[in-house]
């Protein structure tokens, strides 16, 4: 659809009409549609920073999810594990909520919660060095999905910093992304 397509004519929601949302939803396929080019093109931002750490953050994000494809993990998991640090440089301090927010209407509850709280798994492995409570998680410790998150942490996102890994490319992926954040017509 394109953008010269009809356009509500509103200036607040306040005077706004079920006409203008009736528009305004019938573009919302095409725009759902340009998501997976749109996080393919965040990830490829992801190669400009390495952040200090041996590897650029998409390189980690490649290992993460190359891991986890060895590892055997189903699609959504190996989804999750590629896009869990996309918000990296967008709010390197809400970096989980940022993908988490993104993979939502996309993924299981499980999935969904491993990625939000994985960032404050990882500090496990770090933050005692930065003054920090590396135990933080314990928090969640009767959470249904804590041993997955704490799972994910060990096996494939704490280890994915090895500059001499042999990661699949952000090719190899993309089919993956476009599958999974155009949802289904019904």
């Amino acid at each position: 659809m394109s953008d010269t397509a009809q356009r509500a004519t509103f200036t607040s929601f306040e005077e706004s009409t079920a006409q203008d949302w009736a528009g305004i939803m019938s573009h919302m396929p095409h725009t759902q549609s340009l998501a997976g080019e749109n996080v393919i093109v965040q990830l490829r931002t992801l190669a400009a920073d390495t952040g200090g750490f041996p590897v650029t953050r998409l390189e980690h994000s490649l290992q993460t999810a190359t891991l986890a494809e060895e590892d055997g993990r189903d699609e959504e998991y190996i989804l999750c594990a590629l896009l869990h640090d996309i918000g990296d440089t967008l709010s390197p301090m809400n970096h989980p909520g940022i993908a988490a927010t993104i993979l939502q209407p996309f993924v299981s509850p499980a999935n969904h919660w491993m990625v939000e709280q994985h960032g404050m798994f990882q500090g496990y492995y770090f933050w005692h060095h930065l003054g920090g409570d590396r135990d933080a998680r314990e928090q969640y410790r009767s959470h249904e999905f804590f041993d997955y998150t704490e799972e994910f942490c060990a096996k494939y996102d704490q280890i994915a910093f090895d500059s001499s890994y042999v990661s699949a490319p952000l090719e190899h992926f993309e089919p993956l992304i476009r599958q999974f954040l155009v949802p289904a017509t019904s």
